[in-house]
């Protein structure tokens, strides 16, 4: 009983003890604007949640303003502050005195002084016979100034053992990844990782802090449907209507992919996508399955993004950064980006994540659209309610803002009943109100009932040591790593300019397909230089003209492989549509690869299941031979793709353990092959190459078979070995519906200026003969072929 009573009484010591702890708190910039619109009101919600509970706090407001000149700012915004509507007047009168008599203004700029800080923190807590908890340092100062602060912080202003030390971060957190890589490691070498909080402050958002804890409240609603089975796509959108006047400076050097998508935007794609722990309230365990999500993102390219710029911006940037009058900027106000998570639970989903400003509302919402196989007879007006199994099926985490005005989380009702933690009610908005083009009487609506601001939020977590809420190192580097490459593939990228607020129309809307967004509404396609005086060969869009009367499309060699497959995609699309089926015959040798790549690995709406594929040429080899056309075309397309067996087409180069045997007919039976399975052996797509002396598929100059007369599939002879071919004739060739020409590298520029010049001689240039009877001829040029 004495052991038991010794421990009860020791036990009371230790909790009497952990009463008295004190917290001070320094907001390092004070009299910043971050500072006087939300931290300051932030640590007053903090000392209303904690005060009384047992700590006691010193709030300590520090800038390099002169000591005067700072405490008339610091009175000013303590006069200011507000106490939530649930707070009777009187005992918020009571409180706000208690905070301002707890908060003081010191310059904070040398050494000297951050050790006279913390000698009168530890002053206090002597004098008033506390026992120190810890310290809070928040940084709301410009990222140049972390190191030196951190450094001072780190060798003069410490807490004493067993008090605890926690650094707030601001963004932004470097500009590519290398410059994160550099301040994570200058901050490494005086915090420790879990003294560091980096704040993204739409975690702190309330339907952002909701998206986890709902996910893990309805795991036996979700745990069907949250997957790629059942999810159409994802959508993360923040529309600002305010341009970045004011801000230009910053906006010049980070623009809005590094100042929201990077981050904000991610973070919460993060939380969508990622496999909830056993235990949500571990925020090892959430950090951990974030980090995951990272690990599991399909990289980026140039393809993989819209961007965009409203028209005054540049005008904006002249007047504020006195840029001279013909400076126009390439910083993207506007972006759409597709991303997709490469695992079992999402692959094949997209995720937009979108953001501008001087757009035509101002709203922010994560939005999970489900599929929707039903097929209702009656018509809309007579089914049952919100309940009727046909209409759009939607998660929606309204984040604020918008017709709405609040934060929401809302759930179509012919899904489930959600259930919610306490702090949320059901929603009751205005008559009439429609989102997503629903009304709000189809969902399940729910919203706080008591709104915060996302810092209160932030800076609860902080005093709890909530590291869930934050950003890692590890975090923040795999992030970086993942946009970088496309930053640095837009660098020089013009964006498209837009008038701003609702006179945008649909000039950004955007369209997804096979991995690549693009504007749906299309500007003409011409050679148009960007600005400045130097051009770069990025500067440059698609050039759209002539070559030989029929139309050329040239690009770099990425936007160029990129276009083509587009092209072959729309192509196939249309045929299945008409005809149910597609044919498609493939010439060899190098040139393809990059296209074979990029139609295996960037086009999921590929009708596969209904294209069939054939050779335009093939060299007399085995199949499995690495010189084979075949075999290039199964390494980097058709062991990608799902394509029926039945309906690969390989050329029968190899019969009766012999290649190319005239006795063996192989050319013929390919012949009868094409005749009996394609109308009227005209294919609906042949992609065909121009090699240095002028051939095309495997006819070469003076060629004795093949330019003309009536056989469909002859054999050839090349100059280089292996000199045996076979090869569709130009008769056969020209009577495809459509023939893509693909001519890349500087080697070819040479020849692509002769045949510019001659005329129809397939004797002496068999491409010269290429002139489909009834269809399309058209050119793709890379810049180096064309221009040299």
């Amino acid at each position: 009983m004495l052991t038991v009573a010794m421990c009860v009484a020791l036990l009371g010591c230790v909790q009497a003890q952990e009463l008295q702890g004190h917290v001070s708190i320094v907001l390092l910039g004070a009299t910043g604007d971050l500072a006087k619109k939300y931290l300051w009101q932030g640590l007053f919600q903090l000392y209303l949640d904690e005060a009384g509970k047992g700590h006691s706090f010193s709030f300590h407001g520090t800038a390099l303003t002169a000591t005067k000149k700072g405490q008339e700012v610091l009175v000013k915004v303590l006069e200011s502050l507000s106490c939530p509507k649930d707070v009777a007047p009187g005992r918020c009168a009571e409180l706000k005195d208690q905070f301002q008599q707890l908060s003081q203004y010191r310059q904070l700029n040398s050494t000297e002084d951050y050790v006279g800080l913390s000698k009168d923190i530890e002053a206090l807590v002597q004098r008033k016979g506390l026992r120190e908890a810890g310290r809070i340092f928040y940084f709301s100062v410009p990222p140049f100034a972390y190191a030196g602060i951190a450094r001072s912080i780190n060798s003069s202003c410490r807490p004493g053992p067993g008090a605890w030390l926690r650094v707030v971060l601001e963004k932004p957190f470097g500009h590519d990844h290398l410059s994160a890589q550099q301040l994570a490691t200058e901050l490494g070498s005086f915090f420790q990782e879990e003294e560091m909080y980096r704040v993204d402050h739409y975690l702190g958002k309330q339907a952002v802090a909701q998206i986890l804890p709902f996910r893990d409240q309805n795991r036996k609603a979700l745990d069907g449907l949250w997957n790629r089975h059942h999810v159409e796509r994802v959508e993360v959108v923040m529309k600002e209507t305010v341009d970045a006047g004011g801000r230009t400076s910053f906006y010049e050097e980070y623009g809005v992919i590094r100042d929201v998508l990077q981050n904000h935007l991610t973070e919460i794609l993060t939380l969508v996508a990622m496999e909830l722990p056993p235990n949500v309230s571990s925020s090892e365990a959430v950090l951990r399955h974030k980090l995951q999500v990272f690990q599991a993102l399909r990289g980026l390219r140039k393809g993989s993004a819209v961007v965009g710029q409203y028209q005054a911006y540049s005008e904006q940037v002249r007047r504020e950064l006195h840029r001279p009058d013909g400076y126009h900027s390439l910083t993207p106000t506007f972006a759409g980006a597709l991303i997709h998570v490469d695992n079992l639970r999402w692959e094949g989903v997209p995720f937009i994540l979108m953001s501008g400003k001087a757009l035509d509302e101002r709203v922010s919402y994560v939005r999970v659209l489900f599929k929707n196989r039903a097929c209702c007879a009656q018509s809309e007006k007579r089914r049952v309610g919100a309940q009727s199994p046909c209409l759009p099926r939607q998660v929606v985490f309204h984040v604020g803002h918008g017709e709405l005005g609040s934060p929401a989380v809302l759930v179509s009702r012919n899904l489930f009943r959600p259930a919610l933690p306490g702090g949320w009610r059901e929603l009751e908005g205005p008559p009439g109100l429609r989102l997503f083009g629903r009304p709000l009487s189809d969902y399940y609506a729910y919203s706080p009932v008591r709104e915060q601001d996302a810092y209160a939020t932030l800076i609860s977590r902080i005093f709890h040591g909530r590291k869930d809420s934050f950003i890692t190192t590890e975090s923040l580097l795999a992030s970086w790593v993942f946009w970088t490459p496309l930053l640095d593939s837009l660098a020089r990228e013009a964006p498209r300019l837009y008038p701003g607020g609702a006179e945008n129309g649909h000039l950004l809307d955007f369209e997804f397909s096979g991995g690549r967004l693009a504007f749906s509404v299309q500007q003409a396609e011409q050679l148009v230089p960007g600005p400045g005086s130097a051009p770069m060969p990025s500067d440059f869009q698609v050039l759209g003209a002539k070559y030989r009367d029929s139309p050329l499309v040239a690009a770099w060699p990425e936007e160029l492989i990129v276009k083509l497959a587009s092209d072959i995609e729309a192509a196939a699309v249309k045929a299945v549509r008409r005809f149910g089926r597609f044919h498609l015959a493939l010439s060899g040798g190098s040139s393809p690869v990059a296209l074979f790549q990029q139609l295996a690995t960037g086009h999921y709406g590929f009708p596969w299941a209904h294209t069939h594929l054939w050779q335009v040429d093939e060299r007399c080899v085995p199949l499995w031979d690495p010189e084979s056309n075949f075999q290039g075309l199964q390494t980097h397309l058709l062991q990608h793709v799902r394509v029926p067996y039945y309906n690969i087409h390989p050329m029968p180069v190899h019969l009766h353990q012999r290649l190319c045997a005239q006795e063996d007919q192989g050319a013929q039976a390919y012949t009868e092959e094409i005749s009996a399975l394609v109308t009227n052996s005209s294919f609906d797509l042949v992609l065909l190459g121009m090699g240095t002396d002028g051939h095309t598929a495997s006819l070469f100059p003076q060629s004795p078979t093949g330019l003309d007369g009536e056989e469909l599939v002859v054999l050839t002879e090349s100059p280089s070995s292996p000199h045996h071919r076979m090869s569709l004739s130009l008769p056969l060739i020209n009577r495809a519906r459509k023939v893509a020409v693909l001519v890349m590298g500087k080697l070819k520029r040479e020849i692509t200026m002769l045949v510019s010049r001659v005329g129809h001689q397939p004797k002496k240039w068999p491409i010269s003969g290429v002139l489909p009877d009834s269809g399309q001829l058209v050119w793709y040029m890379d810049y180096e072929a064309f221009l040299g």
